[in-house]
């Protein structure tokens, strides 16, 4: 696997990042735990997501996947868009 500098920061982070938008969609909880262990296992050491990828789920889905494992990762996360009718990403999940 190929590294390179994330701009300035000094974080080193792998050329190949991995997506996680289909996460809680096409992915259940399960595949994507063995997606996510088997992109770290071949040195994949930056993930997307988003609180908006399934209302959520991807997030959590990565979570669960993580545990264990979180330092093993930089990870890219978006906030602020819409998540669905009535609610937004600043509201938990069940709150409207």
């Amino acid at each position: 696997m190929e590294y390179r500098h994330l701009g300035k920061s000094g974080l080193e982070v792998s050329a190949i990042g991995l997506g996680a938008n289909p996460f809680g969609n096409e992915v259940d909880a399960a595949t994507a735990a063995s997606i996510v262990h088997r992109a770290l296992d071949l040195g994949v050491t930056y993930i997307d997501t988003a609180d908006i990828y399934n209302s959520g789920v991807s997030e959590e889905h990565l979570g669960l996947a993580l545990k264990g494992r979180r330092h093993e990762v930089v990870l890219g996360t978006k906030a602020a868009g819409a998540m669905g009718p009535g609610r937004t990403s600043r509201e938990p999940p069940g709150s409207t």
